[in-house]
């Protein structure tokens, strides 16, 4: 009999999940995915076929529906849609687990316990994501649920690629670098293993660029540096997120603005990156096509700062073997592919214009010193690979 495994990926205003079908040893098959958006607005049930036709839809009026009822009408839709199979387990990307967790581990009491300390180091993301897994527990008390973490592939940077300088009492306690995306980076570096082997055994960078946008310095297989930190502010400019910032800017804010702290969070995590520096958007698409100024310093700022983590992470790994884009900008934008790669043109790096305009999976020449690729991510699929082997008790 086939296993049904429901992955959830879970925001502030949306539910986004995908069910995967697998039978044996073969790979966990996309059987549908979809979404509950417009939660706490407009409630609205969409669930979509492999190729995105609509399968099913539903709209409500009650903007005060909690999550317990969505997510019962989409366990509902799913229960009724696995064809034959049955529903074994739900996994969930869950964006922080600390210092402790490198695997994906069966939620338990305990394990929310931890996981909900975790929340001050992640307030965009760690509440929604441990929200679905109570209101599942109360819909369907006998599911499986493992929780997949975007830190865990980060766990094996070496303990100076995790130091901060500060006493080493605040290292103790856990405040380090853990660095995130690491699903996706994870996902990056098996399929790169499949594309290209050789690549893949050397010194990688991907860029995963998006909304949330970071790097990461992958040798072997293995990440040992990325641009993400403590939480998931620092590094590359963001949507709205600052990225890297000068931490007596805060000192500033806090005693010559009279911010608060609430305010002083809610100006890095929602007003900044594209958004602030532009004035405009948060979408690169939006910004590309504008003509005001503001709209190409933010776009520019990106730019420059991924060249600057390009080489800041090739420094890290002593050399660079090959670079790799992926997320919503890093797949579908060839502009922004572009303007890094003329940038790191300094290290090797020669960019094929026509393989790049058409999106190819190689945009770099055939002489290139340093291969560049283009691979879509897939951190569903991840999650659902985890989840299987949590169920059998084997590694992915």
């Amino acid at each position: 009999m086939r296993d049904g495994i429901l992955v959830i990926n879970a925001g502030s205003s949306s539910i986004k999940f995908s069910l995967y079908l697998s039978n044996g040893d073969e790979k966990p098959l996309l059987s549908s995915r979809g979404q509950v958006e417009g939660i706490a607005s407009a409630p609205h049930f969409v669930a979509l076929s492999p190729e995105g036709a609509v399968l099913a839809e539903r709209r409500w009026t009650d903007s005060h529906l909690p999550h317990e009822t969505l997510l019962k009408h989409l366990i509902d839709w799913v229960e009724d849609h696995l064809d034959g199979a049955t529903l074994r387990a739900a996994g969930h990307r869950v964006v922080h687990g600390g210092a402790r967790y490198a695997q994906p581990v069966v939620v338990d009491a305990a394990l929310m316990a931890e996981l909900e300390a975790l929340v001050p180091l992640a307030p965009l993301h760690q509440p929604h994501n441990l929200a679905p897994i109570r209101a599942l527990t109360a819909v369907h008390p006998g599911l499986l649920q493992v929780a997949c973490f975007d830190t865990a592939f980060h766990r094996s940077n070496p303990p100076v690629a995790q130091a901060f300088a500060l006493p080493r009492a605040l290292s103790d306690e856990g405040v380090r670098r853990y660095g995130f995306h690491g699903l996706s980076y994870e996902y990056i570096a098996r399929q790169l293993k499949r594309i290209a082997p050789a690549a893949a055994s050397g010194r990688v960078v991907v860029a995963h660029l998006g909304s949330g946008a970071s790097m990461c310095a992958i040798r072997d297989g293995r990440s040992v540096a990325s641009t993400m930190g403590f939480t998931a502010l620092d590094g590359l400019p963001m949507g709205t997120r600052t990225g890297a910032i000068d931490a007596g800017v805060i000192l500033y804010l806090l005693e010559q603005k009279g911010m608060s702290a609430k305010e002083v969070e809610t100006l890095l995590y929602k007003k900044s990156g594209l958004l602030g520096v532009s004035g405009i958007s948060n979408d690169m698409r939006v910004l590309l096509a504008s003509e005001d100024p503001h709209a190409a310093e933010a776009v520019h700022l990106f730019v420059y700062r991924i060249c600057r983590e390009v080489g800041s992470l090739a420094a890290a790994m002593q050399g660079l073997d090959a670079l790799v884009f992926t997320a919503g900008i890093g797949e579908h934008s060839p502009e922004i592919r572009a303007q890094v790669c003329r940038g790191a043109a300094w290290m090797g790096i020669e960019l094929d214009e026509a393989a790049n305009a058409q999106g190819a999976g190689v945009i770099s020449t055939l002489d290139s010193p340093i291969p560049v690729y283009v691979i879509p991510t897939d951190e569903e699929m991840m999650i659902a690979k985890h989840t299987r082997a949590v169920m059998r008790g084997t590694k992915v």
